[in-house]
Parts: C-alpha cells; sequence; structure tokens
C-alpha cells in the first residue's frame, strides 16, 4: 500500500458512539480507535492521523510509557494548557491530579499498558474561591510502538464546567476498566479524600492542602522562641 492508501485508510469514518454520554469527544476518540484497530488487538501509534479526530483535537493527548506507572505527555490538544494554564507538553498525566489520587491513577495506567486495556477515569475538582466545581472523565486507550511494545496511549480528557484560577487539579472518583480482550468491564469507585474544612484560599499553594485543616494548624505547636538576654 502506498502512502496515500495508508493516510485515506487512517482516516475513518465516525459513526454515531453512544458511549460517554454528555463527553462527545470521548466517544469520537473511542470510535476512532476501535475502527484503527479492526481485528487487532489494538492499533499502531503510527496509524493515529490527527484528521481522523480532528473535531476532538482539543481535547486529544498521546503519552508515552517512560517508567512503571509513569506517562508522560508528547502531544497534548488546548484543552488540557488551558486546565494546567501552562505548556504540559513532557508533564507526567499525574500532573492533572491531586496527591491523594496520583497512585490510583499510577496503577490505573500501568493496567493500561500491562493488561493491555481500555480505561475511563472519572474526575472531580471541588469548589474553591476562584475555581468553580468541576467534573469531567478521561480515557486511556493503549497504542503499540513501532517497535511492537504496549508503550503508548492515545487519551482524551474532557471537563465540563468553568476553569476559573489555573492550574486545576482533580480527585478520582470513579474508574472502569475493560480490557481489550472482551473480559468483563471492572468498575471501581473511590471515596474523596478532599477535608471537610479546608484552609482559607489565602493560604492556598499549586499543590493540594491535602489534610492540613484549620483546627489542625491551630493545634501545631510554636516552632519560634524569643530568647531574652540578661544584659542589658
Amino acid at each position: 500500500m502506498d502512502n496515500a492508501g495508508q493516510t485515506a485508510q487512517n482516516v475513518v469514518a465516525m459513526s454515531d458512539h453512544r458511549r460517554h454520554v454528555g463527553y462527545g469527544p470521548l466517544a469520537q476518540v473511542e470510535a476512532y480507535w476501535e475502527a484503527l484497530r479492526g481485528n487487532r488487538l489494538m492499533p499502531r501509534r503510527s496509524d493515529i492521523d490527527p484528521r481522523g479526530i480532528e473535531s476532538a483535537l482539543e481535547f486529544a493527548f498521546i503519552l508515552e510509557r517512560v517508567a512503571v506507572g509513569v506517562g508522560r505527555l508528547r502531544i497534548a490538544g488546548g484543552h488540557l494548557r488551558d486546565l494546567m494554564g501552562m505548556e504540559v507538553r513532557g508533564m507526567p498525566i499525574t500532573a492533572f491530579f491531586g496527591t491523594q489520587s496520583r497512585p490510583r491513577v499510577a496503577e490505573a495506567l500501568e493496567e493500561v499498558f500491562q493488561m493491555p486495556g481500555q480505561t475511563t477515569l472519572h474526575l472531580s475538582a471541588p469548589a474553591a474561591y476562584g475555581r468553580p466545581a468541576l467534573t469531567g472523565q478521561m480515557l486511556l486507550l493503549p497504542l503499540k510502538s513501532d517497535l511492537g511494545d504496549v508503550s503508548r496511549v492515545l487519551g482524551c480528557l474532557v471537563v465540563q464546567g468553568e476553569i476559573g484560577q489555573t492550574p486545576r487539579r482533580f480527585d478520582l472518583a470513579q474508574e472502569t476498566r475493560h480490557n481489550v480482550l472482551g473480559s468483563a468491564t471492572k468498575a471501581l469507585t473511590y471515596a474523596s479524600h478532599r477535608p471537610e474544612q479546608s484552609l482559607p484560599e489565602e493560604f492556598a499553594f499549586a499543590e493540594d492542602k491535602g489534610r492540613f485543616t484549620r483546627s489542625e494548624r491551630a493545634q501545631l505547636p510554636p516552632y519560634l522562641r524569643v530568647v531574652k538576654s540578661e544584659e542589658e
């Protein structure tokens, strides 16, 4: 097959895909991935043609596995940059999550590579000063590299709501895993680790505050002493 034929094959017409209701770009990316793989376990990274998901490019990304549970962004759409308020290429995908959720996200990502499987992460971000509440979904789909190993991911992240002040980071609320071999879907639901009473926004940092609350702050012992000399 010549290059023109290969390019034409990679641009797949999108059909009505009813999964991910309310998250159209995720449905488009998943349908494109399914069409490309055909009767294979998964497509290759080189199969991906941006024109095949043109209307979802703003939300799409490609990860490369660089270590166990670590995937760095090689390509990322504008929606991801808007959420972080900066260029995100080269960042680990866990940078979009709070510290409590990062180990679970790393585990989910590694399962995409190892199972291999499709995973949908359901995300939430509570409201704070200058930051409205957000909900979202992230789709992770495995890809083979040109060497034949499963070390790439075609992904899509869609967040609903006004972004507000950046960077925005998310809690992992639920996870749905599906083996590409066709085994049963596994759904996991997580309780929020956000504290009920947190510090006001003037104490906020770029990283999550974790479980550091006002009451805990009041109970901390003083860390400075005033030493008065006896000499005048």
